[in-house]
């Protein structure tokens, strides 16, 4: 299938969105703006719905509830029932929770395709493994229910006498609901007026585009047609029947919850949400004054103790027992009194719930068979489900999140903070993105749903593979250079230590640069660009790598002494000085004009450096004494400096270090994006020559593109490093494999991870274990299956590589 450009998309949408802003400007009747009841939104995400009412609308992630130990859920209750009891009779929540069914053609998108610039054969063997890998997708998703997605918002309504006045009230409740979600672990994100818009647009017109692109419309169009031109539906119609309704080319109902019991499970809304149905469900959530709602249940209590009188007259004038009255009158009594009691404590106060559901399907038909599952499940908490006779234009536009409720009164139920808060907005905690190229990190295991995400979305994308041996480590790296490389256009850079790269690499169609003392293949560690560095003073920057490279050669165990220091310094600028008039690779210098640039100091420090430098240039570890000889055009390279041998090794890490820090200044500028993954990584904080330097290009290698990833068996050996702390602090992606108890226990604490979900890392199975993403912690299960042709030049295993490879 062809696929449209970015901006094709735009205008071709924008034609359309255009052409159904003209059909609508012709029609008589009732227009579709009409159904989109709100009187202005703002940029900011205020939004003014009527009169002096505002309000504000924040997202919210999902935190395991659901199958959380009972005191961890026991805790989460608490804290969501002091969230609704922090609120006063002045605010009124929406919570939305929104299922959306992705299509076919949007699940293919998620596996984005993307063709190398190579021969016929090369082409044909690169689709041919990205069918056989996204075949693995797609049997790994339906596992779980990842054609569903499931967004959660709040929405918070005041009435204020003025805008101004309006925002400093919302944003103090925003703050509040803000500090108590993370409290609860619940990531969450305050919505722009765009955001908003695009929502409302999903659900009006969800079987077009999720998102339009407002930004994108010309401003003198917005000038003569408003926001509700742009993101009405071409055609709904309630006339259709007096329970169900038509929205564009969907079959809609909307229908409410009659709640009847007097008691309910703390799964009554994660049975919705769990359902694989597309649907938006709605509740609207008030509270009552306390002293109103004291007053008011004394006052329902006397007129059923009255009622209760008369009945027991009644049965003794006409003989009959007086204990023997209705189950219904005592059963409200009985409600009544323990209601007054739970109101008279302090934590418990009043509320209004209207709950509602409207569900889409393709078919009058699917719609009906939907609505008997959702009846269903109404019918196990012992409810009723009912549809909206009459009102489903009401109940439609009061549940979509814009705040309002013009629904009637009957539908209301008044229920304590315990009874409102037993719709804890909580199931199962998920990581799926479908935006930024996101990448497949296996399946969560509590949910068994596929975990998705981009480290491209991340503040600090940064990323650590931790495990002991035999856990996967090695192999979850694989798996990830594997869907990034064949669904992204990224540059993939490998620094291989123990050469365990290069048939994996090969398979993918990349090259392997093997860096060796009697290798012909040469990496230059004083190649520079003009882009180097931050691009303002490469030479300044270069310096500092230089100093880093002497200090591992002639440091020692005190490092460089305060003169040898400024030797360096100057010889780096003298040596680049005909590169700098001329700027052409020939005239990029190399180790050997460093040396006889310490030689010409004629210094007693110049000569200390020429004199450990001298193996290096003349001796017998001359590797890095030559001109870069290599081409790393490909999108996918592999270092492998097994062959350095140990003297060489942590300086050969450092030199790519240094190297692949030019190829990300290049892609920078082509607006492209640059993964480096260090195998070993333990080694390069071990030293503190090397250490500085690696944190510093940790921190700075994200502001240009550049994605790195730490890889290691020997964590010990990196939770010792006093460095640690940076690189945890700058990393937002962190991959939890088996870890030795002793570790466990360091990363807990500076990872914030509990008990309970240190089990995932005790003992675990390989490829089993936490994947860290921001401040979101879950267990997950990769398991890649073995007769997949990948799984030959992934594993590790001895055995299996004799097995599968065939014995060398």
């Amino acid at each position: 299938m062809a696929k449209r450009s970015a901006n094709e998309l735009r205008r071709f949408n924008l034609l359309q969105v255009l052409q159904r802003i003209l059909d609508k400007k012709k029609q008589k009747t009732k227009s579709t703006q009409d159904t989109l009841t709100y009187k202005k939104m703002y940029k900011n995400g205020i939004c003014n719905v009527t009169g002096n009412v505002y309000n504000k609308m924040i997202r919210f992630s999902d935190i395991s509830y659901q199958l959380s130990q009972d005191e961890m859920k026991q805790r989460i209750f608490a804290q969501y029932s002091s969230l609704l009891n922090s609120f006063d009779a002045n605010v009124q929540l929406q919570l939305t929770f929104i299922n959306y069914r992705m299509t076919a053609e949007e699940l293919l998108d998620a596996a984005y395709e993307y063709t190398k610039e190579a021969s016929d054969i090369v082409i044909e063997e690169f689709k041919n493994l990205q069918h056989e890998y996204f075949s693995f997708l797609d049997t790994q998703r339906q596992k779980g229910s990842n054609g569903i997605i499931r967004n959660k918002y709040l929405v918070f309504t005041i009435i204020d006498q003025s805008y101004d006045s309006a925002i400093r009230r919302l944003e103090s409740i925003e703050a509040n609901i803000k500090a108590n979600f993370q409290s609860m672990g619940v990531v969450t994100e305050g919505l722009d007026g765009l955001e908003r818009m695009s929502i409302i647009n999903f659900l009006l017109n969800g079987n077009t585009q999720h998102y339009l692109e407002l930004e994108y419309v010309p401003k003198e169009t917005l000038k003569t047609y408003s926001l509700k031109d742009f993101i009405a539906p071409r055609s709904i119609d309630f006339s259709y029947k007096n329970d169900e309704f038509k929205l564009n080319n969907k079959h809609v109902a909307t229908l409410y919850l009659s709640i009847e019991a007097s008691e309910l499970s703390d799964r009554a809304l994660a049975e919705y949400l769990d359902l694989e149905l597309e649907m938006l469900i709605s509740m609207h959530i008030y509270s009552l004054d306390q002293q109103k709602a004291v007053k008011m249940v004394k006052t329902k209590a006397s007129d059923l103790d009255s009622i209760k009188i008369e009945e027991q007259k009644k049965a003794i004038k006409a003989g009959y027992d007086m204990d023997i009255l209705p189950t219904d009158l005592n059963m409200h009594v009985e409600e009544s009194r323990k209601i007054l009691a739970d109101l008279q404590r302090e934590n418990e106060k009043y509320f209004y719930l209207t709950f509602t559901i409207t569900v889409f399907e393709d078919t009058e038909k699917d719609l009906e068979n939907a609505i008997f599952r959702l009846n269903s499940v109404a019918q196990k908490q012992n409810c009723t489900l009912k549809k909206m006779k009459y009102q489903q234009e009401k109940g439609f536009i009061s549940s979509l999140p814009l705040g309002y409720n013009v629904t009637e009164k009957d539908l209301e139920r008044g229920l304590t903070t315990s009874s409102t808060a037993i719709f804890v907005p909580f199931t199962t905690q998920e990581l799926y993105q479908e935006d930024n190229e996101p990448i497949y990190y296996g399946l969560n295991a509590l949910s068994n749903n596929m975990i998705q995400v981009s480290r491209k979305n991340l503040k600090n994308p940064n990323g650590l593979f931790l495990g002991t041996p035999g856990s996967g480590k090695s192999f979850s790296a694989k798996r990830e250079i594997t869907d990034t490389y064949l669904r992204t256009a990224d540059d993939i850079l490998i620094c291989d230590p123990e050469g365990e790269y290069p048939p994996f690499v090969a398979k993918l169609g990349g090259d392997v640069v093997t860096i060796g003392l009697n290798s012909q293949q040469f990496i230059n560690p004083l190649d520079i660009s003009l882009d180097y560095g931050e691009g303002e003073s490469p030479i300044a920057f270069k310096a500092d790598f230089i100093l880093t490279m002497m200090e591992l050669i002639a440091g020692g165990k005190i490092g460089l002494s305060a003169r040898q220091k400024t030797i360096v310094d100057k010889c780096v600028r003298q040596i680049y000085r005909r590169y700098l008039e001329k700027p052409v690779p020939e005239n990029v210098p190399i180790l050997e004009d460093l040396f006889n640039a310490f030689k010409e100091s004629n210094t007693i420090e110049g000569n200390e450096l020429a004199d450990a430098l001298e193996l290096y240039v003349h001796g017998s570890l001359n590797v890095f004494n030559h001109r870069t000889s290599i081409n790393a055009n490909n999108r996918l390279v592999c270092f492998n400096i097994k062959e350095l041998g140990s003297n060489l090794r942590e300086l050969g890490m450092l030199v790519l270090q240094d190297h692949v820090w030019n190829k990300v200044t290049i892609n920078r500028n082509r607006s492209k994006r640059t993964w480096y993954y260090m195998d070993e990584f333990h080694k390069l904080l071990a030293e503190e020559q090397t250490s500085n330097y690696s944190v510093e290009f940790w921190k700075r290698f994200r502001k240009w593109g550049g994605i790195p990833t730490g890889i290691t068996q020997n964590v010990k050996d990196l939770l010792s490093s006093p460095r640690i702390e940076t690189i945890l602090d700058n990393s937002d992606f962190i991959y939890l494999l088996n870890q030795a108890t002793s570790d466990r226990f360091i990363l807990q604490k500076k990872l914030g991870i509990s008990d309970y979900q240190a089990n995932y890392i005790t003992n675990s199975g390989e490829g089993e274990g936490l994947i860290v993403y921001n401040d979101v912690i879950l267990p997950f299960k990769d398991k890649f299956p073995k007769n997949n042709s990948l799984y030959a030049v992934m594993t590790t295993k001895t055995d299996e590589i004799k097995r599968l490879r065939g014995a060398d």
